[in-house]
């Protein structure tokens, strides 16, 4: 295996620990030290995506101008600064204000998928994006039950402060081991070619588009289930120990994820091939959200979380893989934050209505999370039908 690919493979672990040891205890950590609303958590949570929103595009194209080291390395001392942010916060407004400093900078998936795009031939490219994947689920196994333990021990805000801790170890990963993936001389090309991504084209894209929308349907449940599964958790699957409870349940969403991405996702495309893979893994994870809507007990919400995680673990890289192929290979950053711009709109949206819908009955982002999964369906299946014309233009 390429050493870079092990790299940024344990960059992003390390930081996918950080953010699990905090993000499942955000909503509780806002309600109970803050007195938040779940509305006004729904909003929260959804600031760090609009800012996202905002950034994501602009990271991808300066990743594709600059070089990808560089961006990775603002974005992480973004992180840095935001978790620290949260752990000293004593008022509403510097949650918010940390999450979207956090959003705006955050180009770290970002940037470390077109890292693994650079050094990876387009046949293996899907596979390699599943194993970004695998490590963001095996950093939400570790992250999760290491948040809860921290929270048990010495209060909710030291988790924010050792998550500052393992973002900081990233930066110096990056920084001392982490070679340029994006040569000068492409770089320099794209400068003197003023090559860019045309919006305009993107939309006259069809296959981009389907991928787009398959993104944003996906990613608008994951941003319900974000906003109050937590909230879930504490009304209805457990008793006590809700956020010890809600940590496991989302380890198990990281094993499930690992063994997808590593076990079963070559064996998968080998079979279907990507443009099906992509009905096949919908399909899965409906079934993950038709049981999450049902679910009375941890153990039903275990089932549901592994048909859920295996079903996003099949999709997702598979997506971003197909995304990558429909533009000129010297501005895949841009696709990607075009992507991810468009899955951060979706959970936006998504986490924003959470705890409305959550305010109605706890059952009914669940619900909802699955009726937008059979509706994800429509434009799977149109993917296999177009697969070409690239999205990049001159001006």
């Amino acid at each position: 295996m390429d050493k870079r690919l092990v790299t940024i493979l344990l960059i992003v672990f390390v930081q996918m620990v950080g953010s699990g040891m905090i993000l499942p205890l955000l909503p509780i950590y806002a309600q109970d030290e803050f007195g938040m609303s779940p509305a006004a958590i729904s909003l929260l949570v959804s600031s760090f995506f609009a800012a996202q929103f905002i950034a994501g595009p602009i990271l991808g194209r300066w990743s594709d101008r600059v070089g990808r080291v560089p961006v990775l390395i603002v974005s992480q001392i973004g992180t840095v600064l935001a978790f620290l942010a949260f752990g000293l916060a004593s008022a509403v407004w510097v949650l918010f204000a940390a999450r979207i400093f956090d959003g705006l900078t955050g180009g770290n998936l970002v940037v470390a998928q077109a890292y693994i795009t650079d050094i990876t031939p387009s046949k293996k490219r899907a596979q390699a994006l599943g194993l970004i994947g695998a490590m963001f689920g095996l950093g939400f196994i570790v992250g999760p039950v290491v948040g809860g333990v921290l929270l048990e021990l010495w209060g909710p805000r030291v988790p924010y402060f050792v998550a500052a801790g393992a973002a900081a170890i990233v930066v110096l990963l990056t920084v001392f081991t982490l070679d340029e993936s994006h040569p000068p001389e492409t770089r320099d090309e794209l400068r003197e070619n003023r090559m860019r991504l045309s919006f305009r084209a993107a939309l006259r894209n069809r296959p981009l588009v389907y991928m787009l929308s398959i993104g944003f349907l996906v990613q608008f449940s994951l941003g319900l289930l974000m906003a109050t599964f937590a909230l879930f958790g504490q009304a209805v699957l457990f008793d006590t120990n809700a956020e010890l409870g809600v940590g496991i349940l989302l380890a198990i969403l990281g094993l499930a994820q690992i063994v997808t991405q590593v076990g079963l996702l070559p064996r998968f495309l080998s079979y279907f091939g990507e443009a099906r893979l992509v009905t096949v893994g919908i399909v899965i994870r409906a079934v993950g959200l038709g049981i999450y809507a049902l679910m009375v007990d941890p153990w039903q919400a275990t089932l549901g979380s592994i048909f859920f995680a295996a079903g996003g673990g099949l999709t997702m890289p598979t997506i971003q893989s197909l995304a990558t192929r429909t533009a000129d290979e010297s501005v895949r950053g841009g696709i990607l934050g075009l992507v991810s711009s468009s899955q951060s709109l979706s959970i936006i949206i998504g986490t924003a209505m959470g705890g409305f819908l959550f305010a109605i009955g706890p059952y009914v982002p669940n619900v909802v999370s699955f009726g937008v999964a059979l509706a994800s369906l429509i434009p799977a299946f149109l993917i296999s039908r177009q697969m070409h014309r690239p999205v990049v233009s001159q001006p």
